[in-house]
């Protein structure tokens, strides 16, 4: 029966078992997508990434799968991917092109093995809903989300992957949140994104921006630790709605995934042409897998 090397990495951290954990698959040539979807689930982490070699001016092609359905981008996963080759030597330092189904970006690892990643520009667009009906799906006092420093707004926002951005007026509320997922899934589809992201100024380390809470029901994941593709959309719509007043941070430094016991910390970038997330990687468990051939809905993986 054939094997694949699997791994489980955390993204924004520095040290095993806290951040968001990936699965990894550094070499997922000739996988179907139902044993990509198979492989996916077995693992059980919110995203696993499938590396295979790319073409043309993509050096790799990159895929995401959640325990139930295929992802279109994942920030966590690919820095979890490319922090843990770069840490055994399977890529080098520097810069290169990395396919995914939203298109070509840019990766690149610094000599301390950080890893950054490149997002396309940000789109934001303000939209109305209702505070109590904020309130009532995520489990928070809606007079949270009335309070909000300069009357910020809700919004969806994306640099590939859309989420709706909710503020919310302090850490104290935040950490209440006790959402519905069936009506965090409702606004989903409603405003076609993958989840909602809440977030508040008020943090834990006084060097920090925010601290953000991701509810991904529809993704098969109830809260997200640590979410690289929602930063870079957060930080976009930051920018847009003026949340500085002109003075804007050189970089700005998301806390998340503490009230999961998994803290993370998620660097950010907003340049002219993009968004750059950038953050460690370390690896908790690398082993192989037992792959059957892929026979349909019958199949299953063997850890």
């Amino acid at each position: 029966m054939e094997t694949r090397r699997a791994l489980l990495v955390d993204a924004f951290a520095a040290e095993p078992l806290a951040g968001n954990v990936a699965g990894v698959v550094p070499d997922a040539e000739g996988l179907t997508d139902d044993q990509m979807g198979a492989i996916a689930a077995e693992l059980g982490a919110s995203e696993t990434a499938f590396l295979t070699g790319g073409d043309g001016d993509a050096a790799d092609r990159i895929r995401y799968f959640s325990p139930t359905t295929e992802v279109d981008l994942c920030g966590h996963a690919t820095i979890a991917t490319y922090g843990a080759l770069f840490a055994e030597g399977g890529v080098d330092g520097g810069e290169r092109t990395l396919r995914t189904n939203v298109g070509d970006l840019s990766v690149a690892v610094d000599d301390d093995g950080t890893v950054w990643m490149r997002q396309q520009a940000p789109s934001v667009e303000t939209v109305e809903v209702d505070a109590d009906r904020l309130g009532s799906a995520l489990g928070i006092d809606p007079a949270a989300l009335r309070d909000v420093g300069a009357d910020l707004p809700v919004a969806v926002a994306s640099t590939g992957l859309p989420f709706l951005v909710v503020p919310v007026n302090f850490l104290e509320r935040l950490g209440e949140a006790d959402p519905d997922d069936d009506a965090i899934e409702r606004l989903s589809e409603e405003f076609d994104v993958a989840g909602v992201y809440a977030f508040t100024f008020d943090t834990l380390e006084g060097d920090s921006t925010l601290h953000g809470r991701a509810f991904v029901p529809a993704l098969g994941v109830s809260e997200d630790p640590v979410t690289g593709t929602a930063s870079g959309a957060v930080a976009g719509y930051l920018h847009r709605v003026d949340a500085f007043d002109g003075d804007v941070p050189a970089e700005l430094r998301f806390e998340q995934g503490h009230f999961l016991d998994r803290p993370g910390i998620v660097r950010v970038d907003v340049e002219s042409d993009g968004v750059r997330v950038g953050g460690r990687a370390t690896v908790s468990l690398d082993g192989e897998l037992r792959v059957p051939a892929d026979e349909g809905d019958d199949g299953i993986i063997e850890a």
